[in-house]
């Protein structure tokens, strides 16, 4: 980053949090983010304490044409919370949440984690709709739409933000919401940062927990076939307060499972009734009566732990590869395919997942908000996880090889927050639809013409 001493000082003088370099001890370590396959290197991360801080950071970066990412998280797959060469602004720091129980509300900022989020709505009893990794930020997160356990009742995660509070391109701070900047709001639920840093969430909260009938049941690979056939029925008659997710892959050394299956194929399906816990036990019985399971924790247990119960298959620091589509229904053939592909897998971390999200949010027209796709019943994500960079090429080769088999089943949609480093305009497309594309590139022209949020997945063409 070449820039005259003069204005370096001049913005450290106006900066309340840290500004590093790479001469600062803390500098490999802010760099980082959860996918190691991300290696870049900003010229200076500004580790904002506050939104004045972020006022000054985007002053900075436009007065002086910078290139600049935004991190939260930092749990993207694509990376997008770090730049090469430019500006990391860094909300991490953020994490103040804030509940009101009587309006059934929480404002969060943006360098929240999910678990964050959880821990302080569960004092009350109640849940926001966020992911399924509690150290995901709601950043990315909320703008990117947002899918959970709680979605099949109340929708995508955007579709429950009342507020955002908002610094511009140009540095103001601005509210967006229903009855304020309205055309901004719109976008920012799933048009995900092109068009400003939103600085803190509030949202919409439901009863739930704090407890809740959840976790995994699991069986031998050999039985996978019958397992996602059996899946299919069981999730498609659910009710909304049911929501579950199967996965194909290598058995971890869990302690849950037994030891002769570690390293082994399993087929495992995870699931989290957050309604009476007494209905959540008669409507698993067919579930628990397929085939013979080789372990089953479902069980009474906190919302916050069902909320982390993936974490450990997520650890930041592995090189990680993922393709998706959203799914209209599970067709027996993909039960085929994916069955097939599993066991084609070339690493213990890899999985093939499908999760359930149709309910809530098939209510809402097309055009509600851009994350779109309200006709999706499924989303399915190969996800590739590995070790070491000498396996990139195996690894990459087996997903994209899963995708492409799968391709047939999808609804022609996939998920903003789940697109990879190299995917460009037909699968941005494919996220939002054309006509709310367009209306994104229009509201990215309003509050952003200049471009200054570039590092992301662009709106605008």
């Amino acid at each position: 980053m070449d820039l005259p001493p003069e204005a370096l000082q001049s913005f450290k003088a106006g900066f309340k949090g840290r500004l590093l370099t790479a001469d600062d001890a803390e500098y490999e370590a802010s760099r980082k983010v959860w996918n190691a396959m991300i290696d870049r290197r900003p010229g200076l991360i500004a580790r904002c304490t506050g939104t004045v801080d972020v006022v000054q950071a985007v002053r900075f970066a436009r007065q002086h044409g910078l290139l600049c990412s935004v991190r939260g998280g930092g749990h993207n797959i694509a990376g997008l919370a770090v730049c090469e060469g430019g500006l990391m602004i860094d909300l991490s720091l953020l994490r103040g949440v804030w509940v009101d129980p009587v309006r059934r509300t929480a404002l969060a900022q943006a360098g929240c984690t999910l678990g964050d989020v959880d821990r302080e709505t569960q004092l009350h009893g109640l849940a926001a709709v966020l992911g399924f990794v509690s150290d995901t930020g709601i950043a990315g997160l909320t703008v990117g739409g947002g899918f959970g356990y709680l979605t099949r009742r109340h929708g995508w995660t955007c579709d429950n933000v009342v507020s955002m509070e908002v610094v511009s391109a140009d540095g103001q701070v601005l509210r967006a919401s229903a009855d304020e900047n309205a055309d901004l709001f719109w976008a920012l639920r799933g048009g995900s940062g092109n068009f400003g840093i939103v600085t803190s969430f509030e949202y919409r909260l439901f009863p739930v927990g704090p407890e809740i009938l959840g976790g995994a049941i699991a069986w031998h690979g050999e039985d996978a076939a019958q397992v996602l056939e059996a899946y299919r029925a069981f999730s498609a008659a659910a009710p909304r307060e049911l929501t579950s997710v199967a996965v194909l892959r290598i058995a971890p050394p869990a302690p849950w499972l037994p030891k002769e299956v570690h390293g082994k194929p399993i087929a495992a399906i995870f699931v989290c009734h957050s309604g009476p816990v007494e209905d959540g036990e008669a409507l698993l019985a067919p579930l628990r009566a397929t085939g013979r399971p080789i372990a089953d924790i479902v069980t009474r247990r906190p919302y916050v732990q069902m909320q982390s119960l993936l974490d450990a298959t997520q650890p930041k620091g592995r090189r990680y590869y993922w393709k998706s589509h959203y799914l209209p229904g599970i067709d027996g053939a993909l039960v085929d395919v994916a069955v097939a592909h599993a066991a084609r897998i070339a690493s213990p971390y890899s999985a093939i997942l499908l999760f359930q999200i149709q309910g809530a949010l098939g209510e809402l027209p097309a055009g509600h908000s851009p994350v779109g796709n309200r006709d999706a019943a499924y989303v399915l994500n190969i996800a590739g996880s590995w070790e070491r960079p000498e396996d990139d090429a195996v690894n990459v080769r087996w997903a994209r090889d899963c995708f492409d088999a799968t391709r047939s089943f999808s609804t022609g949609g996939t998920y903003i927050n789940f697109l990879t480093e190299e995917e460009g305009r037909d699968r941005i497309e494919a996220a939002y639809g054309r006509s709310n594309l367009d209306r994104l590139a229009t509201v990215k022209h309003t509050y952003d013409p200049a471009n200054l949020f570039r590092h992301t997945k662009s709106v605008s063409g």
